[in-house]
């Protein structure tokens, strides 16, 4: 591992962290981590940061410490091989159990990246990665560290062993994933798993949605308050009147909207799908009025930035805080279990279309489905509809007392 380039230009690293207000103990922080880097190189014999991580892994054990180390380590890989500087996010990701593998379950999920790493729907495909390395570790745990070794018995333990993984959609995402890498083993190795694996039934949960007593409450917070910031006002409105996803709202730039003909179009990140929706003078102001009178002054093209320096994207989590906050200004879903987020809106947006008639195929183009069953979940909220589904039982003999309290 070739740690030159680091050791003679890590000083534009920290003159730059002090540049952009880095705080003085998180610079030193960095220097120190480079200094270990330099040193410890020596003994380890690393090829890559690859192994310099999991040595962060093996040594240090408190989750906390092992998650400020990464971000740091993160920071010095970038900026060694990438001449990458810091943009101020925290860029960690938590050790996942693909990290704690053994090496040819590890093969095995990188057999099943290299398979899928065409498709759009990247989402989609992490899910069924995080299901076949929670599943393969399980097994590991339990002494199996091949894919040969598995036997009914031992995938049969795993399930019976472990409540959060009983389910439908957990087999369904390891049988994809076993299904996906069939073709790459030359015995019958996936499909013997797959017939190893326990059926659950499916259950559907009771989606929460946005009640009419606090959307008007919510409205009345977005039109009115005058103590929410215009950047929570316009990423509120703008929730609110598009149905954006989160993602969709932190990767909004400048030129995403046409100010000329009050429209908003998008490349969306979920599907990477194209969306154009109309822009509501409601939500046109509110944008203009953060853009120009809140946004901080930088060459950054997204629209919503931190309020700190150094000024970045926001992050979905932060958009989640701000619809908290909004709700608690609005005085609802304070309970404990209450749902938050601005899915809320979205579902809201779905499901008021829905009531007034409008067609299915033109709501999902709105909200930006690419198949017409995602909008299934919403209609169970559509209750102008399923009202007129009901059937009288006028004819059927049963006492008027039934009925009363």
């Amino acid at each position: 591992m070739d740690l030159q380039n680091l050791r003679n230009n890590y000083p534009l690293l920290l003159s730059y962290m002090q540049a952009n207000n880095y705080g003085r103990q998180y610079i030193r922080f960095i220097e120190k981590e480079i200094n270990w880097i330099l040193d410890e190189s020596k003994n380890y014999r690393w090829e890559t940061y690859n192994d310099v991580y999991q040595v962060y892994i093996d040594k240090w054990r408190n989750r906390h410490t092992l998650a400020n180390r990464l971000r740091g380590l993160l920071v010095i890989k970038r900026f060694d091989l990438e001449s990458q500087m810091p943009d101020g996010g925290k860029h960690y990701h938590k050790p996942s159990n693909y990290h704690y593998l053994a090496e040819e379950f590890r093969l095995f999920i990188k057999t099943f990246r290299n398979a899928v790493k065409q498709e759009t729907n990247t989402s989609y495909y992490k899910g069924i990665e995080y299901s076949a390395c929670s599943f393969l570790l399980r097994l590991q745990k339990n002494g199996i560290n091949t894919l040969e070794s598995v036997t009914e018995e031992s995938v049969i333990d795993v399930f019976s062993r472990d409540d959060k993984i009983r389910s439908y959609d957990f087999i369904y995402y390891v049988k994809n994933a076993l299904k996906i890498n069939a073709p790459f083993y030359h015995s019958d190795t996936c499909l013997r798993i797959i017939s190893y694996l326990p059926s659950f039934p499916q259950r559907k949960k009771n989606i929460q949605y946005l009640t009419k007593d606090e959307t008007k409450r919510v409205k009345s917070v977005l039109d009115n308050d005058t103590s929410l910031s215009l950047q929570d006002k316009a990423i509120g409105l703008l929730a609110y009147y598009t149905g954006l996803r989160s993602c969709d709202i932190t990767a909004l730039s400048l030129h995403d909207i046409d100010w000329e003909h009050d429209i908003i179009h998008i490349r969306q990140q979920k599907t990477g799908a194209p969306l154009v929706l109309p822009m509501r003078a409601t939500v046109g102001n509110a944008l203009f009025d953060y853009i120009t009178k809140e946004r901080p002054e930088t060459i950054e093209k997204t629209v919503f930035l931190t309020v700190n320096a150094p000024y970045r994207r926001l992050h979905t989590s932060n958009l989640h805080a701000i619809c908290v906050g909004i709700m608690k200004k609005a005085g609802i879903r304070n309970n404990a279990g209450d749902r938050h987020g601005f899915h809320l809106f979205r579902h809201h947006l779905a499901t008021s279309l829905l009531e007034n008639g409008i067609q299915q195929p033109v709501i999902s183009s709105t909200l930006g489905h690419q198949s017409p069953d995602s909008l299934n979940p919403y209609l169970s909220s559509d209750f102008s509809h399923l009202k007129a589904c009901a059937l009288s039982i006028d004819c059927f003999p049963v006492e008027k007392k039934v009925f009363q309290s």
